[in-house]
């Protein structure tokens, strides 16, 4: 009887353990696909599937979501329903989240990102727009505005990161990125182990505040899915020299700019962000949202949409009320240039 060495039977017992991941992933995956189909449309620029929510009437506002998120983090936001009375919306899957393609013969820089999202905008006959990111999404915005001045009439920019700093963070979620390896993780043990740790990262992006209630119906799987952990891995690489890439350019910037930022942000540090991007930005207004975390957007949706309609220089419909808004906003004071 052939018998297995003990190196050979752990190589067994492992093979094993990662098929029966495979098969839980796989199922995950396909559940959460039959569960939340693509709510939005399909439109398709050098090759790339976008997926896009489209609302309203009016000047055109386009919504870019963060790393790891997709166009449903600003409908559970109340963002989409609440810019739609004065507005036609656009808020993208940006590349390899959601619905959209993420090709792999392309590294999907702000830059790169910004320009196919001006193409599909151009395909959709929108040759003008106000621009609001979150987080990652505000890289794309600014790249938006310096590439595409012409595009974009202004900008609103959510707890972003503007500045390479040190992140410890890029090396913990950067595995599913790796060629050959990060393939086998990202369909087998990345998905199992992210969603045990997915409600401790939850309340972090909220902190310190609780978790929106609205975000509690967040599809996880499908946040969890292969593909979309490769977008969020290669987003975490590109994080920091994206920053120090687009550092040097921001002076080109001279459309009207909103800043927003939570005083209790865990992810990205206000002082080092928002406050500086806000001292070198001229033009540009800061509001400060007092004990709101990187989520800014699901506290002070109001701040949110009447900057957005100062910018584009109509009256909000503040009749609409949302039920997670409390957030006491700081306005920014007089400048002091250091």
């Amino acid at each position: 009887m052939l018998q297995l060495s003990r190196k050979q039977t752990a190589w067994a017992a492992a093979a094993g353990a990662l098929a029966a991941a495979y098969m839980v992933v796989r199922s995950k995956t396909k559940q959460a696909e039959a569960e939340h189909p693509p709510a939005g449309e399909f439109v398709t620029v050098d090759g790339v599937k976008l997926h896009y929510l489209r609302r309203g009437a009016g000047p055109v506002v386009v919504l870019l979501h963060g790393n790891g998120a997709t166009s449903l983090d600003f409908e559970l936001s109340g963002l989409v329903d609440m810019l739609a009375r004065d507005h036609t919306v656009i808020a993208f899957d940006r590349p390899g989240f959601g619905y959209s393609d993420r090709p792999r013969s392309t590294v999907w820089t702000p830059p790169e990102q910004a320009a196919l999202l001006g193409k599909a905008l151009a395909a959709l006959h929108v040759d003008q727009a106000l621009v609001v990111g979150h987080s990652w999404g505000t890289l794309v915005a600014l790249a938006m505005a310096m590439d595409q001045p012409r595009l974009v009439n202004g900008l609103v920019l959510m707890a972003g990161y503007y500045y390479p700093t040190p992140r410890a963070d890029v090396v913990l979620m950067s595995g599913p990125a790796i060629p050959v390896v990060g393939d086998v993780m990202r369909f087998t043990v990345s998905p199992l182990v992210s969603r045990l740790l997915w409600s401790g990262l939850v309340k972090k992006v909220f902190s310190p505040r609780p978790v929106a209630e609205s975000f509690k119906r967040w599809p996880k799987w499908l946040s969890l899915r292969p593909s979309q952990l490769r977008a969020s891995s290669a987003e975490s690489v590109l994080m920091i020299p994206a920053a120090a890439n687009l550092r040097h350019r921001y002076a080109e910037i001279t459309m009207p700019v909103t800043i927003f930022t939570g005083t209790g942000d865990k992810i990205v540090d206000p002082g080092d962000n928002a406050e500086r991007l806000h001292r070198e930005l001229l033009q540009s207004q800061l509001h400060t949202v007092q004990d709101a975390g990187h989520m800014v957007h699901y506290v002070a949706q109001d701040e949110i949409v009447r900057a957005v309609c100062d910018i584009a220089g109509n009256r909000p419909r503040m009749d609409f009320q949302y039920t997670t808004h409390q957030g006491e906003v700081d306005t920014d004071q007089p400048r002091v240039l250091h």
